[in-house]
């Protein structure tokens, strides 16, 4: 039996591992703020991809030290915050042949974890799911439900190829990838773009970010910005990725981004993950980014707000 263990098993990580528990793998889970409600009830998850349902798990630990054996799979499906230390977070439970997931927003995230674990295969993997907590430990499915999934930096995996298999067989489209440094930037041209603008606004959903000609000419602007760093960073983004973008976007039922969701209930935001280092990764290149530079501005005086 496929062992795994979700460190930080908020909304992305309990979907996702109730569907990896529906094909027999034994999935345990870390999470805090939900513990009490967890370790009782289990999570209740409403999903129009899944159906309605109660996820317990095999077992549930407030920190990684408690779980003792090293599981084949540890996914990481935390936050990428400034000032918290992954790797020593997941230390604990990493074997020798633990395989380490990253579930998480962002570019240029990798790297911390591939220099702290040189011995261990990394995943690298990127949600393209609407999916949040209406309370502890209710989950709330929205729209979409899916995996890009691949090896870092490079290359094939079987260990890839093993979870996909699993997550495909419960119903999550889990698409493997032997460059997922370029998918995480074809990510981010959705990301850094629709997230900051989203709180940069007051609490903006989709529908209203796109609601004008000159809203969605301003965010196809800024996108065209993610592509032009992107492509100086050597993972050239197709060109019709924007308007693909732009046009799924309009065609779902109005959400609020994972940025807007943290900025309503006061919840540190991936600021740095999404955008920061997107602006840096600009400056290192040399690219000109303006709205990019002004988002991320933005973004960090309404963050200093809400955290004094």
């Amino acid at each position: 039996m496929t062992s795994i263990l979700i460190v930080g098993a908020g909304a992305v990580g309990a979907l996702f591992g109730s569907a990896l528990a529906r094909q027999g793998a034994q999935v345990s889970v870390v999470c805090r703020s939900d513990y009490d409600v967890v370790s009782r009830e289990g999570y209740d998850i409403s999903s129009p991809l899944l159906g309605n349902h109660r996820f317990c798990p095999h077992a549930v630990f407030k920190t990684v030290a408690e779980s003792k054996t090293p599981p084949d799979y540890l996914i990481l499906t935390t936050k990428v915050l400034e000032g918290v230390d992954r790797a020593a977070l997941i230390r604990p439970a990493v074997g020798p042949k633990t395989v380490i997931v990253l579930i998480q927003n962002g570019v240029d995230i990798e790297a911390e974890i591939a220099t702290a674990f040189p011995e261990n295969e990394i995943l690298s993997g990127l949600a393209i799911v609407g999916v949040g907590r209406s309370a502890p430990g209710m989950v709330n499915h929205q729209t979409m439900g899916s995996l890009n999934l691949g090896r870092y930096p490079s290359g094939a995996s079987a260990a890839g190829e093993r979870l996909a298999a699993l997550l495909n067989g419960a119903g999550i489209g889990c698409k493997l990838t032997d460059d997922v440094v370029s998918a995480r930037w074809v990510k981010a041209v959705w990301n850094a773009t629709f997230n900051p603008i989203s709180i940069t606004g007051g609490m903006l959903d989709t529908a209203v970010m796109l609601g004008t000609a000159e809203s969605t000419a301003f965010i196809r602007r800024a996108m065209d910005e993610v592509c032009a760093v992107a492509a100086a960073a050597g993972h050239p983004v197709h060109p019709k990725v924007v308007e693909q973008f732009i046009s799924t976007t309009q065609g779902m039922q109005p959400y609020l981004t994972s940025m807007a969701l943290d900025y309503k209930y006061g919840r540190p935001m991936e600021i740095e993950a999404i955008l920061g280092n997107t602006v840096r990764a600009a400056r290192k290149h040399g690219v000109s980014t303006p709205i990019l530079e002004t988002l991320y501005a933005l973004t960090k005086m309404i963050e200093r707000r809400i955290a004094v």
